[in-house]
């Protein structure tokens, strides 16, 4: 369960950094957060991968979800177009980070479970 949390924290960290990234625009003090916020994300990531998840299902969840939240805050935040084609596109992310999670330590073509940790 840890692994999990530390990369909903590099998930929160890199989103974090995104937005910043984008407030540069108008405002370039903001670099900071974006250099902090990525720095945080990988980190989180990294100790994600240390706790023994494994490295395609980190980061495909890592990336979907970002690109995700990146969207709709990219909406809420900086009123960023959110057409119905970006909708179902986020749903289409949502759905394959199931089908990535629910795969998690199996082997394709043997169903047994993968010792990860060794």
């Amino acid at each position: 369960m840890k692994k999990w949390w530390l990369l909903a924290a590099a998930i929160v960290a890199e989103v974090a950094g995104t937005m910043m990234l984008r407030a540069t625009v108008d405002a370039p003090v903001w670099s900071i957060g974006v250099i902090i916020g990525y720095l945080a994300a990988f980190l989180m990531l990294g100790l994600t991968l240390r706790e023994g998840m494994a490295v395609g299902v980190a980061y495909g969840v890592w990336g979907a979800v970002g690109v995700a939240l990146t969207a709709l805050l990219g909406s809420v935040i900086f009123d960023e177009t959110l057409t119905m084609t970006s909708v179902v596109g986020i749903g289409v992310i949502v759905v394959g980070v199931l089908v990535v999670h629910s795969g998690e330590g199996t082997r394709l073509g043997n169903e047994e479970p993968i010792d990860v940790a060794g």
